[in-house]
């Protein structure tokens, strides 16, 4: 099966040749400094939220700015990919495969975004769909993210493999499967706020397995929820918090930051670069410097 490959918003900017702007986030979130043109990169974070990441689509719009278009040459891409299924796996399976891929959107529109088998189909069971859901991961059409009861490292060894999220690898082609046209972004329209915070993590997830993390998320005895913790290469253990607006607020940052004591903490959000109470603060256009 092949492997999809998307543009992340980094190279999203530079094929429009706006390496400078890259260059001014990227030095914007080494120093911790903020960023004058803050509010316009999260016009151009707002464009590739509904835009993605695949080229042929981002070619398109390039040449066009028709938006039509490009929602037509999403779902054109999502067909491909359910042709895809039925070419590499057999009838059976093929059928598990696409009712688990249907079902995502559906996942992230709940409150709870943890993965459900009953969302696939009623009386639907793990081991009905796991090798399916495994084809999807291998196949990099959805990325997964695992539960883990510890934020301490191995995050491997804390991992909970019967918890897990799933995302869409390209956040463009979730906008299309929830039927919304990528203007409605820039608009901050009814229709995004209602989505507003499952698409703004699918884009952290996409972002962070693009630069080699392997994102998993801790849940504190159904109380509290970080939703994303990150190994780094020094073996540091970071969590990262993920707000779709300015409103920072999270009783469960801060009861993970009591309880494990990481050296820093990540918050995503719709705010101006910073670090206060040991807490880097990125907006969300600058998470491609996220780097392992």
């Amino acid at each position: 099966m092949e492997r999809k490959i998307e543009l992340d918003f980094e190279e999203f900017m530079q094929a429009q040749g706006k390496d400078q702007a890259v260059s001014i986030i990227r030095d914007c979130y080494d120093h911790n400094e903020a960023c004058s043109l803050h509010e316009t990169f999260l016009d151009e974070y707002r464009v590739f939220m509904g835009v993605g990441g695949m080229l042929q689509v981002l070619n398109e719009f390039i040449a066009t700015g028709d938006y039509n278009m490009v929602m037509a040459l999403q779902k054109n891409i999502i067909d491909a990919y359910l042709a895809d299924m039925a070419k590499y796996a057999g009838p059976s399976e093929t059928v598990r495969i696409m009712s688990a891929f249907n079902s995502v959107p559906a996942q992230l529109a709940k409150e709870n975004r943890k993965f459900q088998y009953k969302i696939i189909k009623s009386g639907a069971r793990a081991f009905h769909y796991a090798s399916a859901i495994d084809w999807l991961v291998a196949s990099a059409t959805v990325n997964k993210c695992t539960k883990v009861t510890e934020g301490r490292v191995p995050l491997t060894a804390f991992a909970e493999t019967g918890s897990f999220k799933i995302y869409m690898a390209d956040t463009g082609l979730l906008c299309a499967s929830y039927g919304i046209s990528p203007v409605v972004f820039q608009r901050e329209s009814e229709a995004w706020q209602s989505i507003k915070e499952a698409l703004t993590e699918n884009y952290v997830a996409s972002a962070l397995t693009g630069n080699d993390y392997t994102p998993y998320y801790w849940e504190s005895e159904g109380k509290a929820e970080v939703d994303f913790v990150i190994q780094t290469q020094s073996g540091e253990v970071i969590p990262v918090e993920v707000k779709s607006s300015d409103n920072v607020r999270s009783k469960s940052l801060q009861q993970f930051i009591s309880k494990y004591t990481p050296s820093w903490s990540m918050r995503i959000s719709a705010k101006n670069f910073g670090f206060e109470n040991n807490i880097k603060s990125v907006p969300h256009y600058a998470v491609f410097c996220v780097t392992a």
